[in-house]
C-alpha cells in the first residue's frame, strides 16, 4: 500500500511513476476522497470541541448563579444535544469515505524504483548478465521436457487430467525422486546461506493474500475454498510473510531470513494457449521460496543477494541462465524492482522465467502492519519485505531434462544432485 501522506505531499509525481507502469492507474479518486474525508474530520473536531466547551460552560454558570432550568441553561443543552446528533450523522459518513479510500489504496500497485527502467513490456526489459554458456548443450535432437519424461516413464500428464483436469502432472518413480530430491537440495543449500526454514500453512486467508497485494486484485488467479474463508496458498511468500502481520519486531531481529518448500496453486486465468504442455505453467507446482524482512537502509542491498541466492542454485547445478531487469511495464503490482532469472531451454531455443527475485520495500509491510523499533528512535518503522524462487522445482525439473540430455535418450543427473537421488543417470 502506497504512503497516504506520500500522495497529498506529491500527487502529480505519484501519477507520474503510475504511469510508467502502463495501467490505467489515477489518484484523483484518492485524492477527492481524501478532501472530503479531511474536510469531515475537522468538522467533527470543530463540533467536538464545541461539545466540550458547552459540557463545561454549563456547571459553570450555574456555579455562578444561572438557573439549572432557565432559559439559558436549557439552550446551552438544547446546543449540546444537537452537536451530538451532529456528530453522530458525521461518523457513518467518515466510515464510508475511510472505506472507499482503502478500496482505492488497494488497488495502486507500488511505484517503481528510481533505478528500475522505464517500459512498456517484457521487450524491454534489459538483460543484466549471462552464466553457463559453456553448458548450453550442443546435440541437435533434443527432445521437449515433457516428451522425454513420458518416454523414460517419469511424467505422466494423462491420468493427472483423469484425477484433476489438464494442467496437472503426476510425477512417477524416479520423477517424484527427482522432484523430491531437488526440493531437499535447494532447502540445504539456502540454510547454510543463512536462512532459516518453516514450514507454513499451505491455506491462507483473505488478510494473508490482502497483506502481500494478492488480493483484491488477483482474486480470480488464486483459488478458494468455497465454504472457508481461506484460499490455497499462491506461493510461500504468502503465509511466511504473514508470520509477522501485525507486529512489531526489534530493529536488533532484523534482518529476518527465512526458507520454505511449499506446493503453490494458480489457476493462471488469461494465460491458456501459452505453455500448454509440460511442466511451465501448471495449477500446482512445487516452490522453494526465500523471503526477507529488512531494515529500510539495506534493501536494495539484500536484493542483491537474494539474487546471488537463487542464482547459486543454478550455478550448483550448472544450468545455463540469464538475469535481466524488469522495466515499469512489466513489474509485478507489489514490487518497486524485480530481478528475473531465466534457464536456458533447449528444445525451445529461449530462455524460460525460473526465479523472480524483488524488492517490495514498504508496501507489504505497510497492508500487513510489520513494523520495527529502534531503541535510540520514537515510534516505529514499516521493515522492507523482499522475495524470490529459489527455486521453481518443475521448471528446474524442466531444465535438467532438456540440459542434460543425452543422445542416447537418457537424462545425466546434475553432479551437484546426485548423492540426493541415488543414481547418475535417469
Amino acid at each position: 500500500m502506497l504512503d497516504i501522506k506520500q500522495i497529498r505531499d506529491n500527487p502529480e509525481l505519484i501519477q507520474e511513476k503510475l504511469n510508467t507502469r502502463g495501467g490505467n492507474y489515477d489518484i484523483q479518486q484518492f485524492v477527492e476522497f481524501d478532501k472530503q474525508q479531511r474536510e469531515l474530520e475537522a468538522r467533527r473536531s470543530q463540533l467536538q470541541a464545541r461539545g466540550n466547551e458547552i459540557a463545561k460552560l454549563i456547571p459553570e454558570k450555574i456555579k455562578a448563579g444561572s438557573d439549572p432550568k432557565g432559559g439559558e441553561i436549557q439552550a446551552l443543552r438544547d446546543e449540546g444535544s444537537s452537536v451530538k446528533t451532529l456528530i453522530a450523522t458525521l461518523e457513518p459518513e467518515e466510515k464510508d469515505l475511510t472505506a472507499k479510500i482503502n478500496e482505492v489504496l488497494l488497488a495502486l500497485p507500488n511505484l517503481p524504483s528510481d533505478s528500475t527502467p522505464v517500459g512498456k513490456s517484457e521487450d524491454d526489459n534489459p538483460e543484466v548478465r549471462r552464466w553457463g554458456d559453456e553448458y548450453i548443450p550442443q546435440n541437435p535432437h533434443i527432445l521437449p521436457h515433457w516428451e522425454i519424461g513420458e518416454k523414460l516413464g517419469i511424467l505422466n500428464f494423462e491420468r493427472a487430467v483423469k484425477v484433476a483436469q489438464s494442467r496437472f502432472v503426476t510425477l512417477i518413480g524416479a520423477g517424484a525422486g527427482l522432484e523430491r530430491a531437488l526440493i531437499q537440495f535447494m532447502l540445504d543449500r539456502h540454510i547454510a546461506a543463512g536462512y532459516v526454514e518453516v514450514i507454513p500453512p499451505f491455506l491462507v486467508n483473505t488478510d494473508s493474500l490482502t497483506g502481500t497485494g494478492q488480493l483484491p486484485k488477483f482474486a480470480e488467479e488464486s483459488f478458494k475454498c468455497a465454504a472457508d474463508d481461506l484460499w490455497l496458498t499462491p506461493t510461500a511468500e504468502v503465509p511466511v510473510t504473514n508470520l509477522y502481520r501485525g507486529e512489531i519486531v526489534s530493529a536488533d531481529d532484523l534482518p529476518i531470513y527465512h526458507c520454505a518448500y511449499t506446493p503453490c496453486f494458480r489457476r493462471e486465468a488469461g494465460s491458456y494457449g501459452r505453455d500448454m504442455r509440460g511442466l511451465i505453467r501448471l495449477h500446482q507446482f512445487n516452490k522453494v521460496e526465500l523471503v526477507k524482512f529488512v531494515h529500510p537502509s539495506t534493501s536494495f542491498e539484500e536484493l542483491e543477494k537474494l539474487v546471488g541466492n537463487a542464482e547459486a542454485i543454478l550455478q550448483a547445478l550448472q544450468l545455463p541462465y540469464r538475469v535481466i531487469e524488469l522495466c515499469t511495464g512489466d513489474l509485478g503490482f507489489s514490487s518497486t524492482k524485480t530481478y528475473d532469472l531465466e534457464v536456458w531451454l533447449p528444445s525451445s531455443g529461449k530462455y524460460r522465467e525460473i526465479s523472480s527475485c524483488s524488492n517490495f520495500v514498504d508496501f507489504q509491510a505497510r497492508r500487513a502492519q510489520i513494523r520495527f523499533k529502534e531503541s535510540s528512535k520514537k515510534g516505529t518503522q514499516f521493515v522492507h519485505t523482499l522475495n524470490g524462487s529459489g527455486l521453481a522445482i518443475g521448471r528446474t525439473m524442466a531444465a535438467i531434462l532438456e540440459n542434460y540430455q543425452q543422445e542416447d535418450g537418457t537424462v545425466k543427473i546434475p553432479q551437484a544432485l546426485q548423492p540426493y537421488l541415488g543414481r547418475e543417470i535417469l
